[in-house]
This record gives C-alpha cells, sequence and structure tokens, in this order.
C-alpha cells in the first residue's frame, strides 16, 4: 500500500501508522521549571541525541493550536534549562503517571510519588532513582510547519552541561542495559523494554 502522510484512513488504516514505523523511539522525560519556581515533569516520545561533541539533544512538543503552549516549553523558554530524565524499567509507571493532563504549576513529581534530587550545573531538579539524566541549558527552539488547522510541532534544542549516571547502570566502564532495561515508545499505545542485545563491528573496527 501506498498512501500519503495523514491519508491512513482512506488507505484503509484506523490510525496514523508513523510512529510505528519509527520506532523504537526512546523517551524524553523532561523536568523544567518555570520563572514562577514551578517544576513540571512530562514525558516526549520525539526525543533524541543530536551530536556528542559538542553534546546536544532535542524533543519535539505537539501544539493543538496556534495558541496553546505545553508547560515543558513555556519553562524551557523562560528559564532556559532543562533535565532529560532516561526511563528504565522501574520508572515506567511513574512516567505514564506524569503524563497526564495537570494544570500549570501542578507538580508531577508529586503526582508520581518521586524525588527530585538537585542537578550539579542547573537550577532544575532530576528525578531521584533514574539510571541516567542530562542536565542542559536551552541553545533554540525551532517552530516546524504547522497543519491546516494551525497546530503541528515545536522542536526544541538542548546543549548537554551534565551527565549523571547511577553507579549501579556501569559495568566495566561500560552502561549496562541489563541493569535498568531502557523502555521506548512504539506505535499507538506500545512501548517496548530493550533485552536482546547483540554487538557488532564495522567493516575493518576490530
Amino acid at each position: 500500500m501506498f498512501f500519503k502522510p495523514m491519508q491512513h484512513k482512506a488507505a484503509g488504516l484506523p490510525h496514523n501508522p508513523l510512529k510505528a514505523i519509527v520506532s523504537p523511539r526512546p523517551i524524553g522525560w523532561i523536568a523544567s521549571r518555570g520563572s514562577d519556581a514551578s517544576i513540571n515533569l512530562a514525558p516526549y516520545s520525539f526525543f533524541n541525541a543530536l551530536s556528542e561533541d559538542p553534546a546536544m539533544v532535542m524533543f519535539s512538543v505537539q501544539l493543538d493550536s496556534p495558541d496553546h503552549q505545553k508547560d515543558s516549553l513555556r519553562n524551557v523558554e523562560e528559564t532556559g534549562e532543562f533535565v532529560v530524565n532516561i526511563v528504565g524499567e522501574a520508572q515506567f509507571d511513574a512516567m505514564n503517571i506524569s503524563s497526564g493532563s495537570f494544570a500549570y504549576g501542578d507538580n508531577e513529581f508529586i503526582h508520581a510519588g518521586l524525588d527530585m534530587v538537585d542537578s550539579d550545573t542547573i537550577s532544575v531538579p532530576r528525578v531521584g532513582g533514574v539510571p541516567a539524566a542530562l542536565e542542559c541549558v536551552h541553545y533554540e527552539t525551532l517552530p516546524l510547519p504547522r497543519n491546516a488547522e494551525g497546530g503541528g510541532y515545536t522542536m526544541v534544542i538542548g546543549t548537554v552541561t551534565g551527565i549523571y549516571i547511577d553507579d549501579a547502570v556501569i559495568k566495566d566502564g561500560l552502561v549496562d542495559y541489563h541493569a535498568f532495561v531502557p523502555i521506548s515508545r512504539l506505535g499507538y499505545r506500545d512501548y517496548g523494554r530493550t533485552g536482546d542485545i547483540f554487538m557488532a563491528s564495522r567493516p575493518g573496527q576490530e
């Protein structure tokens, strides 16, 4: 079958398959602080690293209308900082709770029963107990093209200023995926657990 974007129903598919095709995707569990000192925590499935040196990451925020703004985007643009918390199997339930619709200023850390741990390079706290976290400063906000209804996405790019890794997930100097089991976002309401891992070298590499 072939169809153009957002024409999936005409092709006989009840749900848009794009996110099911582009999967698995890491989850960016974004903590941010507003200019009023309120704290927000929310997961984003359009998230990834952009570069290693300098270390940079991005997450993409959906806007339902031109005048609608998500709390994370508002906070990052107000204070210029955010933390990407890495979601392992043990954090899944709390991450899912934090995805709920809460009023601005309502702290999702509290709703999900999570501890707030001070970061080292920025004022935004990380989630206690996560396998890893990336402390970031805002680099750029890039509005993406809007759809016919005026909605769309805005990409937030950040520069990593500090990296936290739980010592328990380090084995022989490497991050041990089995020690925390990364959770990924698939399509629809589906998630994945990273478990079956294999190693391969590029041609010419030892």
